[in-house]
């Protein structure tokens, strides 16, 4: 830990101050959730004792919160990663990834950002389901970015008349998510949140161990399934669609940047001849410039 002045002279002094307080409070807590003990000499810097609790104490409640406020993020940006893994493994989890990516937004929204490639360096802490734990993660993060990404000004399809398709190119909205997943995980995350019947409001914000463990019919492993989905968000509301494969490679190329053209030939390179290509692609459109996916 860094040294904390003992008294405050000039900015570097507050500087050096808010560093060693940060320190103090970001530092990983101990299996008991209890501050580190090297933090106890430094305790009295930074904060000063009271009747009833000294330094160290005082300190060990805010880092404390700090850290359980974290771990309440996950889980409640979590629930389904919480039912595949259990509580326990799902704390177990969301302990060690939080000691290896630590908040460094202003926001809480992107903390879970880095858990998917967190979950495939870390095989062990998924055991058997780490395949399925990542295509939840991604779905879940596509929720997040859902929910929080903006909705910017949508494009009227009738700018497509005249364009030259060799040229035109075409921009997806932040909070669409196009998602190539290798389960079924859409029917089975539905399946869960329906299984839910504690709100959060009656479980405990405190410890994570102490949670009202709601006592539910457990849901089968979602089925290995290819599956090509879009997460949107359509006024406050959260949705996710199914497509087929041809037009998810489309909306795929499209958000590269890719021509019109190019995107239209590459998702259709290995279609077959059953269908009306041209009248399902004029049907995508618009039903996607319906929904409001694409933008300036």
């Amino acid at each position: 830990m860094t040294s904390c002045p003992p008294k405050l002279h000039s900015l570097a002094d507050l500087r050096e101050l808010q560093r060693s307080m940060a320190t103090a409070l970001m530092s990983p807590l101990t299996r008991d959730d209890a501050l580190r003990a090297s933090f106890k000499d430094s305790a009295q810097a930074l904060i000063q004792p009271r009747a009833k609790l000294d330094s160290f104490d005082r300190l060990e409640i805010y880092a404390r919160q700090y850290w359980f406020r974290l771990l309440d993020c996950l889980y409640d940006d979590y629930p389904g990663l919480r039912a595949l893994l259990g509580e326990r493994r799902f704390h177990q989890l969301s302990r060690a990834y939080l000691a290896a990516h630590p908040s460094e937004s202003w926001t809480m929204r992107n903390l879970g950002r880095h858990l998917e490639a967190f979950i495939r360096e870390q095989p062990k802490l998924t055991g058997t389901k780490q395949r399925i734990a990542i295509d939840v993660a991604r779905f879940e993060w596509a929720q997040v970015l859902a929910f929080d990404e903006a909705a910017l000004k949508p494009l009227n399809i009738d700018k497509l008349l005249g364009s030259d398709p060799a040229t035109f190119t075409l921009k997806l909205q932040p909070h669409v998510s196009l998602l190539a997943l290798d389960h079924a995980i859409d029917d089975w995350f539905i399946a869960v949140r329906n299984t839910e019947h504690v709100s959060r409001s009656e479980t405990s914000n405190a410890r994570i161990e102490s949670r009202a463990l709601t006592k539910t019919k457990r849901v089968p492993l979602p089925k290995l399934q290819k599956l090509w989905l879009v997460v949107h968000r359509s006024g406050t509301d959260i949705y996710f669609k199914r497509l087929d494969r041809e037009a998810w490679l489309l909306l795929h190329s499209l958000s590269e940047g890719k021509t019109l053209l190019t995107a239209i030939e590459s998702a259709l390179a290995d279609a077959t001849f059953d269908r009306d290509w041209s009248a399902q692609v004029r049907e995508w459109f618009q039903s996607w410039a319906a929904l409001g996916w694409f933008t300036h």
